[in-house]
């Protein structure tokens, strides 16, 4: 018995006796390089790998005149997601582009769906910064970054960044002074099906008051308010809304969602829907072999309260893709909001989302960001530079986690970060 226990240790094993190691359950693949997020499922069929490689020719398609616009931010879904991973913090007047977006609203106003937010007049609640030569960008957005410097107990110090827009209308209007804005860089797109196959109860299961609560935002398809669990504070509750808002809002495409006014499409349905099955079928990759210094960071992890909002495990409910029903997975995520506080805050709500709260982000392939995109950044607007950056903007309720971060002794923080990077 002694020896068995050590070696399910050793292997981190479940209690199901599958690798903890494998983030994705039977679905996970084994690649750690820049290529790590470009893989279908690994247990995907002929069949389902067909069709996989059928929806990446619309997500890695880059679109032209007249479909394109005529004002949007990018013209492929793979101008911000780069090989399946995170977008840049980058925003601005080069001509392929912004990886990064400005959503946008009024702090009073009637809202475009029930329960949303009040569009900027004339503007909607999302900025277009692109525009095709028949008409002018909404605005041009710049950023500038200011730093503020943040002590360990040690007295090492850590330079925190945060961004600060400049949002000038082309055509020469006033933006309102009272509008608010949020800043977004684009996430990755790994594992998303896997994510949409958890069951609703067993979200919900994880609520608890002051610690966690769902969003609940509109879906036009059902005509009814739906638990949201996709984007920066869960503002989507399925994968084609996200795909069909990503095409409208992100490129000026409609779609058999959001189609033109007289019925028009410039997403055929097919299109739509293998881009929806393409996103729903990309594999997580196996966590990386650890060191002692990751497995003591795994401890960390557990002590310093991390898993209160990043919930290691779920075990996924039925899906009408096979392979993504009953696995045991390790997202690090619970799809909840938190308040973290005002220094992350946007002060823009987002249907039950505050100001102040964002969905807790899946954790699994952090390690690899860098390798998938070497000038990739953390955090919903990319400010942190480094996953040690990204814990000390933690505040509201992770706080206290944050603190016991700050305050621990070096050869601690360097382990709670040799775990991270091993996801």
């Amino acid at each position: 018995m002694r020896w068995a226990l050590v070696a399910c240790v050793v292997a981190a094993c479940g209690d199901n006796g599958v690798s903890e190691d494998e983030l994705g359950g039977d679905t996970t693949v084994e690649d750690r390089t820049s290529s790590a997020f470009t893989h279908p499922l690994a247990t995907l069929d002929t069949d389902g790998q067909n069709h996989h490689h059928a929806g990446s020719g619309p997500f890695d398609f880059h679109w032209e005149v007249p479909q394109l616009g005529p004002q949007f931010n990018n013209d492929a879904c793979v101008g911000c997601h780069a090989a399946n991973g995170r977008g840049l913090s980058q925003i601005g007047p080069d001509p392929f582009g912004s990886q990064a977006l400005v959503r946008c609203s009024m702090p009073t106003g009637t809202p475009e769906v029930p329960g949303g937010e009040a569009p900027v007049p004339g503007l909607g609640t999302q900025l277009q910064d692109h525009a095709t030569n028949s008409t002018l960008p909404e605005a041009n957005i710049t950023v500038a970054w200011t730093e503020q410097a943040v002590a360990y107990d040690d007295g090492t110090v850590e330079m925190l960044r945060a961004p600060h827009l400049t949002i000038v209308r082309f055509d020469s209007s006033p933006f309102p002074a009272d509008a608010l804005t949020s800043y977004r860089q684009a996430p990755p797109v790994i594992g998303l099906g896997l994510l949409d196959a958890i069951a609703e109860a067993d979200i919900r299961a994880n609520e608890k008051p002051g610690g966690g609560h769902a969003n609940l935002v509109w879906n036009p398809i059902a005509q009814a308010m739906q638990l949201g669990r996709f984007g920066h504070k869960a503002s989507q509750p399925t994968l084609e809304l996200q795909a069909a808002g990503a095409f409208a809002n992100d490129m000026g495409l409609s779609s058999k969602i959001f189609p033109d006014p007289d019925g028009g499409l410039d997403v055929a349905n097919t299109q739509l829907d293998d881009t929806v099955f393409f996103v729903r079928t990309i594999a997580v990759p196996r966590a990386a072999t650890r060191d002692a210094d990751a497995w003591h960071g795994a401890e960390l992890f557990d002590a310093f309260g991390c898993p209160s909002c990043h919930v290691p495990t779920f075990v996924t409910g039925d899906s009408d893709v096979p392979e993504l029903a009953h696995q045991r997975i390790h997202p690090y995520t619970d799809l909840l909001l938190h308040d973290l506080g005002d220094g992350l805050a946007d002060h823009r709500p987002d249907f039950l989302a505050t100001g102040s709260e964002w969905r807790t982000p899946p954790l699994w392939g952090l390690g690899l960001a860098q390798v998938v995109a070497p000038q990739a950044t953390f955090l919903h607007d990319g400010r942190a530079r480094s996953l040690a950056e990204a814990i000390l903007w933690h505040g509201g309720e992770a706080q206290d986690a944050r603190e016991r971060f700050r305050t621990a002794e070096v050869a601690d923080r360097v382990a709670l970060v040799a775990f991270l990077s091993s996801l």
